[in-house]
C-alpha cells in the first residue's frame, strides 16, 4: 500500500503557497517556496496522522488519481507504524507478538510513529501478518 495523501498547492498573495489535504480537512500548512511548502507539508502530515495513531482516531485511506495534486507522504517511521497496523487489521496485538515470540510491548511498540523500526522487525513483522517488506526510494 502506498502511504502518500494528495494535496492541493494554492498560490498566495503576494508570495508564497498553501498547502491543504484532501483527506485531512484538519491538516494544512504554507511556504514561502514551492518546494519549501512541499517540505512543510510532508512535516505536518507526519505530525497529523502521528497524533491520529497516538488518539486512536481513525486513518482515511488516501484518494487516488486527484487530478492536479501533489502526493505527499509522511516519514518512514510513520509509514511502517501505518502499513502494519493495515497489516494487522483485527488480528489482537498478542497474537501477533507470539507469533513474533517478543513480548506484547515490544510488537506494540511497531505501531508508534515515535518508534524507529528495524528492517530485521519489519521484515519479522511483515512475516508474521503473511506479508512481505518491499522498500522504495522516490
Amino acid at each position: 500500500m502506498d502511504i502518500r495523501y494528495p494535496a492541493l498547492l494554492e498560490p498566495q498573495e503576494p508570495r508564497g503557497f498553501f498547502v491543504r489535504f484532501l483527506d485531512l480537512e484538519d491538516t494544512f500548512t504554507e511556504g514561502e517556496t514551492e518546494a519549501e511548502a512541499l517540505r512543510n507539508a510532508s512535516e505536518v502530515l507526519t505530525a497529523m496522522l502521528g497524533w491520529r495513531i497516538e488518539n486512536g482516531h481513525p486513518l482515511p485511506d488516501p484518494s487516488i488519481g486527484v487530478k492536479g495534486a501533489w502526493y505527499i507522504a509522511p516519514d518512514a517511521k510513520t509509514q511502517a507504524a501505518i502499513l502494519l497496523r493495515r497489516a494487522r487489521e483485527n488480528q489482537p496485538m498478542a497474537e501477533v507478538a507470539r507469533a513474533m515470540e517478543t513480548s506484547w510491548a515490544a510488537a506494540k511498540r511497531l505501531e508508534d510513529p515515535r518508534h524507529w523500526p528495524s528492517l530485521k522487525q519489519l521484515e519479522k513483522a511483515a512475516a508474521t501478518l503473511g506479508k512481505r517488506l518491499v522498500l522504495s526510494f522516490d
